[in-house]
């Protein structure tokens, strides 16, 4: 049993949410979203938490999540992963393998897995990456690694898609079903809380022959708050094909200077 609860670090990502749609599936979700500082004009940290409930039960594997955002905040532009990192790099060498600047972010995530009358949870920490373009949009990685008895990372790929809205953008990331042993169950992320920004991050510049290190701008807020905060909502696939969909919001009062 000590194995099984070993292996959940293998789990992951992906981004955000709250109450669930679809009769078959008893998966409830709660997303919130916040920056820090929370000063207009200025860059900041983006965080969102996610947490997936089911009705005295595990929840549904879940496959999939569209975290949509005001465009206006500029993710792509924010100065945030300059550089790439690819998903074999991952694979054979980690997150180590890869350039500074080639880091968004990080985060963590809980997962359960039920075994026999029993349900582990065991958490990990997740790191955000910059991964190449796809069909010409930008790419992300979300990478954990996993211990005994699979020691295989797990990658959930991501990219940044126009919104369902003109005022919109969107990460679409997928979630692989995370695989345990013949006959059980798939491992279920049940929490997971990242951060897109500066915090943490140290990227270097080449100049005059040196490395000069420094901490990347981040996500840029705009001098004035949109009228009713800025709106957030997200979409969740899971296995068996249900659905869940969240909204979250930061109001204008929140903001200092």
């Amino acid at each position: 049993m000590h194995q099984a609860r070993r292996y959940l670090l293998a789990l992951l990502v992906a981004s955000a949410l709250s109450p669930v749609d679809g009769a078959s599936a008893a998966q409830t979700a709660t997303l919130h979203v916040s920056f820090k500082p929370e000063r207009l004009g200025q860059s900041t940290n983006l965080t969102f938490h996610l947490r997936i409930l089911a009705a005295g039960n595990v929840p549904s594997p879940l496959t999939g999540v569209d975290l949509n955002y005001p465009s206006d905040l500029g993710i792509a532009i924010s100065g945030l992963g300059l550089d790439t990192c690819s998903a074999a790099t991952l694979e054979y060498i980690g997150p180590v393998g890869c350039a500074a600047e080639a880091r968004m972010g990080q985060g963590s995530a809980l997962a359960e897995l039920p075994f026999g009358t029993e349900v582990f949870q065991e958490g990990a920490e997740v790191a955000i990456l910059r991964a190449p373009e796809e069909d010409g949009h930008t790419g992300f990685s979300f990478y954990a690694q996993g211990n005994t008895p699979i020691s295989l990372p797990v990658i959930f790929p991501g990219v940044l898609i126009p919104g369902p809205t003109a005022q919109t953008e969107t990460i679409r990331i997928h979630v692989p079903l995370i695989e345990t042993w013949p006959g059980a169950p798939d491992v279920s992320v049940t929490q997971l809380s990242a951060t897109l920004g500066p915090h943490g991050l140290t990227y270097y510049e080449h100049i005059h022959g040196k490395f000069i290190p420094y901490h990347p701008r981040g996500i840029l807020l705009p001098n004035k708050c949109p009228r009713g905060g800025f709106p957030f909502s997200a979409n969740l696939i899971f296995t068996g094909g249900s659905h869940a969909t969240a909204t979250s919001r930061i109001p204008c009062r929140s903001f200092r200077g």
